[in-house]
C-alpha cells in the first residue's frame, strides 16, 4: 500500500504533460526511422542550405564538356549528326590528349544515313551508284573503328519499363561485392534502353546517365549502380573512372543497413545505404564547356582537353537536359556528372554515414528527456536560454561534421522533436494558467466589471489606480426623441428593454467592427473611444467610419420595424441617433476608487465631443466633429463646415463641421457644389454681407440641397433675419454665444 501512494504521489508530480511528451518522444522516435516525406524534405533542405552558404570551390578542372551547342547545330545540322561525324570528334578528341570520352547521349539505332539505307531509300539512282553505295562501310562501322581506337563510354538510359529482352552477349562492367549483398539496396530501373551491339562491343565501357530527382525534383544525389533487367550496372561518371583507373572490376562495400562505398583500385567513394553519391556542388562554370563546332573544325584550345575526362552532352535549344541542384535552378544534366567526376577527383564528396540515423536519434532523445524533465521547473526566460544554447550546440556540430569532415548529419530531427515536446509543455502550462483565471472571474465577477476582470486575470499587475495621456477620437451618440418613443412603451417595459437590446446591438458593434472601445452606455446613449487601449494611428478615420456605419445599421432597423409596424397595425415611431466626435488630448486609464474603477477617459475633449452631439439637432446633421477630426478626414469624407460655436467652458469659439458621408460622396458634383455654396453663404455671414449670404441660401436651395442642408439654410435664415431687422452686437465674436442658447 505504502508503495503504490508512493507511485501515485510520483505519478501526479510527474504530470500527465509529461507523460504524454515520453510517449510522443518515442513516436517521434519511429517516425524518423520510417523516414516521412516531411521529414526527409526537412533535412534535405537543411543540406541545401549547407551547400549554399559553403559551395565546393574548384581548385582543379580534371573534366570537360564537349558541349552540343547552337553554334555546332547551325555550323553541322540538326541533332542527331551522321555517326561518321561523331567519329571525327572522337578521333579529334583522342588526338587532343582525351584521356577518357563519355556520351551523355544514347545510339539505340542503327544510323539513319548509312550507305546501304541510303542505296534502298533514295530514288532515281542507277545501279552502278547504288552498288558503290552498298559498298561502303557503314557509318556505324566507321563510328565503332573510331571508338575502339579510344577508351570511350557509352551512355545508356534506365527506364520505367521493360522496351526489349536483354542481350546476355552484349559486355557488362565485372562486380566484386565486400559485406552484405547490395542488390536489395540498389535503385532499380525496370527497363535498359542500350547501344547498338557493333557500338557497345567496340566501347571500353558502359555506363547508366539516368539521375532520379528528388521528390521536390532537385538533384542532390546521384546513383554509383543500380539495377536493371537483372544486371548491376555503373553510372556513367563512375564507369569513366573505372576506365580512367584501367580496372576491370569494381568493388561495392556494403553491410547490414546498406551499401558503404563502391570503388576501384586507388579510389574509394563513399555513398548512401542506397548507393547513391551526395553531389557537394559547386556553381555552374562555362569555362569547362568546349563547342563541338571548335573541336571539328579545329580552333578549340588544346589545354581545354589535354589529360582530361572529356563528357560529351548538348545545351541545344530542344535537346537540353535540364536539372536543378541545391544552387542553381537550371544546369544542363551533363554538368551534374561532370560535378560527381570532379567531386571524386579532388576528394571533395560529401556522405551521410549508415550511423548518421543512430545519432540522430540520440541526440533528440536526450534533448528530449532534458526538456521533458526542466520544463516545468524552469520559468520561459530561462527555457529560451536553455532551448538557444542547445539549439546553437545541435547545428554547430551538425556544421562542424559538414565543413570540417563532408559528413551530412541532420540537425532538423532532433530540433523538431525537441521544439514540439516544449511546445505541448507550454501549452499545457497555458492550460493550467486559463484555469486559474477562470478561477480569478469567477471569484471577482460580483465585486468588479467584466471587463476589469478580464483585465486582472490576464495582468493582476493592472490592478491599480492611474493613466497616461495620450491623443484620442470620443464619441458620443444619443437617440432623438426617446423620451417621446419610451412613452409608447409605458405599459410593456419588456418592449423597451428589447427595442434597446434591437439598437443598441448593430450601433456597439458598428464601433467594435471600427476599433473602438465602449466606454458606457447611459440609457440609450453610448459613449466610446479610439487609440486605447491599442494604438490606431487612424483613430479619426475609423471614428468617422463607425459613426456613418452606425447611420447605415439605424437605417436598416428602422426599415425593419416599419414593416413590422405595417402587419401588426401598431404606432411607428423611427429612431433618429445624433452623433459627437472630437479629437484630443485626455486622460485615459483605470479611474475610480480603490474598491472599484473602471477603465475611462477624461478631458476638455470628452466634453467637447458630448457638446457637440447635443449640436447635431440644431444643425440638421447627424454626425457633428470638431476641427481636429475633420482635418484629419477631409480626404476621406464628405466634410461641411458648419459654424463657429462657443461651448460652455471654453474662452475660444470652436469651428465645427458635419460628416455628410463617404469618400464618394466627397468626389460628386453636386456635393462639391453644394459645399461652395455653403462655404460662400458662411463667408458672406461673417462679413455681415446679409443680402449675399440669402443669396447664396436661395442658390443652394434650388439645387436640391436635401433635407439636412435645409435645415442649416433655415438656421442661418432666421439668424439672418435676425440681424437684418436689430444691429449686431457690438462684439460680434461674443455673438456666437447668443447663437448656441
Amino acid at each position: 500500500m505504502k508503495l503504490a501512494r508512493r507511485l501515485r504521489r510520483l505519478a501526479r508530480r510527474f504530470g500527465k504533460a509529461r507523460a504524454f511528451c515520453v510517449v510522443l518522444l518515442f513516436a517521434l522516435a519511429a517516425l524518423r526511422i520510417a523516414d516521412i516525406p516531411a521529414l526527409e524534405e526537412l533535412r534535405l533542405r537543411s543540406f541545401d542550405t549547407y551547400q549554399v552558404i559553403e559551395p565546393r570551390v574548384k581548385t582543379v578542372k580534371p573534366v570537360a564538356i564537349v558541349d552540343i551547342d547552337e553554334k555546332s547545330i547551325q555550323k553541322y545540322g540538326q541533332f542527331p549528326w551522321p555517326r561518321t561525324l561523331l567519329a571525327d570528334l572522337v578521333n579529334k578528341l583522342r588526338m587532343a590528349g582525351a584521356v577518357v570520352i563519355a556520351f551523355d547521349v544514347v545510339f539505340p539505332e542503327p544510323d539513319r544515313l548509312n550507305p546501304d539505307l541510303a542505296a534502298n531509300t533514295f530514288a532515281g539512282l542507277d545501279d552502278d551508284t547504288r552498288a558503290r553505295l552498298k559498298a561502303l562501310p557503314s557509318n556505324d562501322q566507321v563510328f565503332a573503328d573510331a571508338i575502339k581506337r579510344s577508351r570511350v563510354v557509352l551512355g545508356e538510359s534506365g527506364l520505367p519499363y521493360v522496351l526489349r529482352e536483354l542481350d546476355k552477349k552484349l559486355p557488362v562492367t565485372g562486380l566484386a561485392t565486400l559485406g552484405g549483398e547490395p542488390q536489395p539496396f540498389m535503385l532499380n530501373f525496370p527497363g535498359l534502353l542500350r547501344n547498338i551491339e557493333l557500338i557497345e562491343n567496340a566501347a571500353s565501357g558502359r555506363g547508366i546517365f539516368s539521375i532520379r530527382n528528388e521528390r521536390d525534383g532537385i538533384v542532390r544525389r546521384v546513383p554509383m549502380l543500380m539495377q536493371t533487367q537483372g544486371i548491376i550496372m555503373p553510372s556513367l561518371s563512375f564507369e569513366m573512372l573505372r576506365v580512367a583507373s584501367g580496372n576491370d572490376t569494381i568493388l561495392v562495400k556494403s553491410d547490414r543497413a546498406g551499401i558503404k562505398s563502391v570503388g576501384v583500385r586507388g579510389l574509394e567513394i563513399p555513398t548512401d545505404r542506397n548507393g547513391q553519391l551526395w553531389v557537394h556542388f559547386a556553381k555552374h562554370d562555362p569555362s569547362i564547356y568546349v563547342s563541338a563546332a571548335d573541336i571539328l573544325d579545329g580552333t578549340a584550345p588544346p589545354q581545354a582537353l589535354a589529360r582530361k575526362l572529356v563528357l560529351i552532352g548538348t545545351s541545344a535549344v530542344g535537346l537540353l537536359d535540364v536539372k536543378t541542384t541545391p544552387l542553381d535552378a537550371s544546369m544542363p544534366g551533363v554538368e551534374v556528372h561532370a560535378q560527381v567526376l570532379e567531386s571524386a577527383l579532388t576528394k571533395t564528396i560529401l556522405s551521410q554515414p549508415n550511423y548518421a540515423i543512430g545519432a540522430e536519434l540520440l541526440t533528440a532523445i536526450i534533448l528530449g528527456i532534458i526538456v521533458i524533465w526542466l520544463a516545468p521547473m524552469f520559468g520561459p526566460i530561462t527555457l529560451v536560454i536553455m532551448g538557444s544554447i542547445f539549439a546553437a550546440l545541435v547545428i554547430g556540430t551538425s556544421w562542424y561534421f559538414f565543413q570540417q569532415q563532408r559528413l551530412l548529419i541532420d540537425f532538423t530531427y532532433p530540433l523538431l522533436s525537441t521544439t514540439l515536446i516544449y511546445l505541448i509543455l507550454i501549452f499545457s502550462n497555458f492550460v493550467r494558467e486559463q484555469a486559474q483565471r477562470r478561477r480569478i472571474r469567477s471569484a471577482f465577477s460580483q465585486y468588479l466589471s467584466p471587463a476589469l476582470v478580464a483585465q486582472l486575470a490576464q495582468s493582476p499587475e493592472k490592478l491599480k489606480l492611474g493613466g497616461e495621456e495620450r491623443e484620442m477620437t470620443i464619441m458620443f451618440s444619443d437617440v432623438r426623441g426617446f423620451t417621446t418613443i419610451s412613452e409608447s412603451y409605458k405599459h410593456d417595459p419588456h418592449g423597451l428593454t428589447t427595442l434597446m437590446n434591437r439598437f443598441l446591438t448593430p450601433l456597439t458593434n458598428a464601433i467594435l467592427d471600427r476599433k473602438g472601445t465602449i466606454d458606457k452606455y447611459m440609457g440609450d446613449a453610448i459613449m466610446a473611444f479610439w487609440n486605447a487601449p491599442l494604438d490606431d494611428r487612424e483613430h479619426q478615420i475609423n471614428a468617422c467610419h463607425a459613426a456613418l456605419d452606425m447611420l447605415e445599421k439605424i437605417e436598416a432597423l428602422n426599415k425593419l420595424r416599419e414593416d413590422e409596424a405595417a402587419h401588426g397595425g401598431h404606432v411607428y415611431i423611427p429612431l433618429n441617433v445624433g452623433i459627437g466626435l472630437n479629437t484630443g488630448i485626455c486622460v485615459v486609464g483605470n479611474m475610480g476608487s480603490d474598491l472599484r474603477f473602471d477603465y475611462s477617459v477624461l478631458g476638455d475633449s470628452v466634453n467637447l465631443a458630448s457638446r457637440l452631439e447635443g449640436q447635431s439637432k440644431e444643425y440638421g446633421f447627424p454626425i457633428i466633429v470638431g476641427s481636429k477630426t475633420a482635418l484629419a478626414a477631409k480626404d476621406k469624407f464628405a466634410i461641411l463646415e458648419l459654424d463657429f460655436i462657443m461651448v460652455k467652458g471654453k474662452t475660444e469659439p470652436e469651428v465645427i463641421y458635419a460628416v455628410a458621408g463617404r469618400e464618394d460622396m466627397a468626389r460628386s458634383e453636386r456635393f462639391q457644389q453644394l459645399r461652395n455654396l455653403t462655404i460662400e453663404m458662411l463667408a458672406c455671414y461673417r462679413n455681415r454681407d446679409w443680402d449675399g449670404a440669402l443669396f447664396a441660401i436661395e442658390r443652394g436651395r434650388g439645387s436640391d440641397a436635401g433635407h439636412q442642408l435645409e435645415a442649416l439654410y433655415g438656421l442661418y435664415e432666421k439668424r439672418l433675419h435676425t440681424y437684418r431687422d436689430s444691429p449686431p452686437p457690438a462684439d460680434w465674436n461674443g455673438a456666437f454665444a447668443l447663437l448656441t442658447k
